[in-house]
């Protein structure tokens, strides 16, 4: 019997599983109407839902049951449906009902009631422009593209480069008053806005526009507009320009000695053009040179001279012949001149030649 139990109730979870998730899976429709110029109504995500649901819907006091048109799809999953402008009726009563087919059976979720005045959310300011007023005032202007501008309220938000948090200020209409500023401070300025309490009842703020600077360190005093190709520049020119200095920095380096070499040409060395000189022809310079042989012996002398004696004559009283020393007058040298004949006036003379 308790075996049969709980087969009972595993077939039946297992059974009624998909109609319970289906019908707790849409947690509610949120619609939210863009500018005025499309409404889009989720119920879930991929990851929430288990099956297709379909959307239809009404106004309480002039159209019949429709189903949605333009379905947005999550990997295959509808996960809400799109609005055009031509669909949309403000200030009627607006009604959904989501169905879903499992089976045999037909699930319906039926939304609360609805009033699209109320789910407006308008698209950003745009063209903010800093105006010096005064010495110490700045006026601030934007302007929004949303049609009915008398409808809208706005928010400020700003910063100077020394504060450490944001102040945000309410206004009405289109122009902000910056009564006291610093010259030696830079300031940043956001806006945004929602629909005002005379048309309609929302909380639905706008996103933050793009910021705007003024003050001496700001990129510019005008509008957003001009401020988008500085912003180009600082965050993407800049360091796309950093990367390929860096780029050719260490191609330079790794081929740094060949640059060298260009910048700064080496001064060659001449002792080794001599390397030959001593090593191969012994410092033969004609050898090394290539002097030709009868240019080298063009160069010897060719003549010879003879031994010339030459001696010193004594005076004529104080003369003593060289060989009284010895019994024998001394030998004839080879090559010298024959000894003086005895009837010369002289014992010693002299010859040349």
């Amino acid at each position: 019997m308790a075996v049969l139990s709980t087969f009972l109730g595993s077939v039946l979870l297992f059974g009624l599983g998909p109609y319970l998730a289906a019908a707790r899976s849409p947690s509610g429709v949120e619609c939210v109407l863009f500018n005025e110029e499309y409404m889009t109504c989720t119920w879930g995500s991929r990851e929430t839902l288990t099956t297709n649901y379909s959307l239809y819907y009404w106004y309480e006091k002039a159209s019949p049951v429709v189903e949605c048109k333009h379905y947005l799809q999550d990997r295959g999953i509808s996960v809400g449906c799109r609005f055009n402008q031509n669909e949309i009726i403000q200030f009627q009563p607006f009604h959904v009902l989501l169905n879903a087919s499992l089976g045999s059976r037909t699930l319906k979720i039926l939304s609360k009631r609805m009033e699209l005045q109320d789910l407006v959310k308008p698209d950003a300011p745009v063209n903010l422009t800093i105006h010096n007023v005064s010495n110490n005032q700045l006026q601030l202007t934007w302007s929004s593209p949303y049609p009915k501008a008398q409808c809208l309220e706005h928010a400020v938000k700003y910063k100077s480069n020394k504060d450490t948090s944001w102040t945000e200020q309410r206004v009405n209409g289109d122009v902000f008053s910056f009564p006291s500023m610093d010259h030696e401070k830079y300031y940043t300025f956001y806006v945004r806005s929602k629909i005002n309490s005379y048309c309609g009842s929302t909380q639905l703020w706008s996103e933050w526009s793009v910021p705007v600077v003024w003050g001496n360190n700001s990129t510019s005093k005008g509008t957003a507009g001009e401020q988008l190709p500085w912003f180009w520049i600082h965050t993407v020119l800049v360091p796309i320009a950093s990367c390929l200095i860096l780029l050719v920095l260490v191609i330079l380096l790794v081929r740094m000695e060949r640059v060298w070499v260009i910048l700064m040409p080496r001064i060659p060395n001449p002792s080794k053009n001599f390397d030959d000189l001593f090593l191969t022809h012994n410092g033969n310079f004609q050898e090394w040179a290539g002097v030709p042989k009868d240019v080298v012996e063009s160069f010897k002398p060719n003549y010879s001279e003879n031994i010339c004696y030459v001696t010193e004559l004594p005076p004529n009283n104080s003369y003593e012949p060289l060989w009284e020393s010895s019994n024998h007058p001394p030998s004839a040298v080879p090559g010298a001149p024959p000894p003086p004949h005895e009837h010369s006036p002289y014992k010693n003379s002299y010859m040349g030649v």
